[in-house]
């Protein structure tokens, strides 16, 4: 999966390479600081990687992901090597499940912050006979994913009753477990006025897409199905520690709303610690149960292979031709609107008009999914954008830009630009700059002299 990578992660290298460059904590250079990177610490760990162009650096911030979770395998691997009374079978079932895991592999290397996470997360589930650095670790893991929160919490509590720690002790735990949450929240309310990250705003929650995106989340990621064993893990006490920080983690993924990006992001920390909990339950399990289950789950990840479940690795290099194309089709413009700002980032260092909101506070806080925000051309027009992105999913009619306002544009914002008669009579098209190999790509509109 070192192909995979996703928009997101080039809008983390344009704020690490502002940072690195003395710029500041800004999306844009000329603009305000905003709180457009949801993982705090992220840019900060990404500076020192951040010279050159935004290509280069993401290939670093991958590579970065790359060895922090070969590290946390490494050490998981060996912690199973150490559990004797677990059926050697047993633990290779469950570290061939996690090696099978697209989502997990896919985060290691996608250039996001999700690979660091995850690392901290598995060495935090390893540290149970140290009960307060596990819970630091494990808060550490929340600064760069918010929502682990509750999941740190709830390990960092478990650990230490697990180890019969005092009430003071385990009270402790459970403060450092969060503090490091809470000191994002601090820097955040201090910088910006608010303790939540921006993109909380830009796109609200929906508990419905909630329930779908976690329940899903824990079938495609895999190991969540090797622990579905609730008499073993009753007799395993750390193994179920482990699970029911992991169901705590999935209610706060519930009522976050999930995520539109593929591949299960938010559930993927916590995937590694659960092929621990499934070894360390498989000492208590009886042995027919437990081969059933490893058979049937390793049958779904070959499955899911096989039809097509690593397909995402082509997005990396359909990206950098999109970014190539795109430099000399954006140079010369001043501010550009768009819905996927990531990638047009890299490819200019205009300003850029984030319709989505996610680094932008004003229009985060229209009314509005961030697909779907109340944004006409009458914004774009009093924000002086020169140039507009509009993404077709299938083309444009005959393969002719002009006949943009024909296309079909799956997403509100952009159909709804699309279809604005403002928008027509003050942009024109410019260029159609392709991506992929399946017609996809986008419409380029350049704004007219105005009179």
């Amino acid at each position: 999966m070192w192909g995979f990578t996703v928009d997101d992660a080039l809008i983390s290298v344009r704020y690490a390479r502002h940072v690195a460059s003395g710029v500041g904590w800004r999306f844009n250079a000329g603009g305000p600081a905003t709180d457009g990177v949801t993982p705090l610490p992220w840019p900060v760990m990404l500076a020192p990687l951040a010279w050159g162009d935004a290509l280069s650096v993401l290939a670093r911030a991958k590579l970065l992901g790359l060895v922090a979770w070969g590290g946390a395998g490494c050490a998981l691997g060996w912690a199973m090597g150490g559990l004797p009374r677990a059926p050697a079978w047993a633990r290779g079932a469950a570290l061939a499940t996690l090696a099978l895991s697209v989502p997990v592999a896919a985060y290691a290397v996608s250039g996001m912050e999700t690979a660091v996470a995850t690392s901290l997360a598995t060495a935090a589930t390893l540290m149970s006979r140290r009960p307060r650095l596990a819970a630091v670790v494990a808060g550490c893991a929340a600064a760069f994913r918010p929502e682990m929160a509750l999941w740190a919490f709830a390990l960092a509590v478990g650990i230490a009753l697990v180890a019969r720690a005092g009430p003071r002790r385990v009270l402790t735990a459970g403060l450092l477990a969060v503090a490091p949450f809470g000191a994002c929240a601090l820097v955040r309310t201090a910088a910006w006025g608010h303790p939540a990250p921006l993109a909380l705003l830009a796109k609200p929650s929906d508990l419905a897409h909630g329930v779908v995106y976690a329940g899903a989340a824990c079938v495609v990621t895999l190991v969540p199905l090797l622990v579905l064993a609730p008499l073993a893990l009753r007799r395993a006490p750390m193994a179920l520690v482990v699970v029911l920080a992991a169901v705590a983690h999935v209610v706060a993924v519930v009522a976050v709303g999930g995520d539109w990006m593929p591949y299960a992001r938010l559930m993927v920390p916590v995937v590694p610690s659960l092929a621990w909990a499934a070894a360390l339950a498989s000492e208590h399990a009886h042995p027919v149960a437990t081969a059933a289950r490893s058979l049937v789950v390793l049958g779904l990840g070959g499955v899911l292979v096989a039809r097509g479940g690593t397909e995402g690795r082509q997005v990396g290099r359909d990206r950098a031709a999109l970014v190539e194309a795109a430099l000399p089709q954006l140079a010369g413009f001043h501010r550009v609107a768009s819905l996927d700002v990531g990638w047009v980032g890299a490819a200019t260092e205009a300003d850029i008009v984030d319709l989505a909101g996610v680094t932008d506070p004003e229009i985060a806080a229209l009314p509005g999914g961030h697909t779907s925000k109340r944004i006409d051309a009458r914004l774009l027009l009093e924000r002086d954008t020169d140039a507009l992105l509009l993404y077709a999913p299938a083309g444009l009619p005959d393969g002719s830009v002009g006949a943009w306002r024909e296309g079909s544009y799956g997403r509100v914002v952009e159909a709804r630009l699309a279809a604005d008669d403002v928008t027509a009579r003050h942009f024109t098209a410019a260029a159609f700059i392709p991506l992929g190999a399946r017609g996809a790509g986008y419409v380029l509109l350049r704004a007219l002299p105005r009179d």
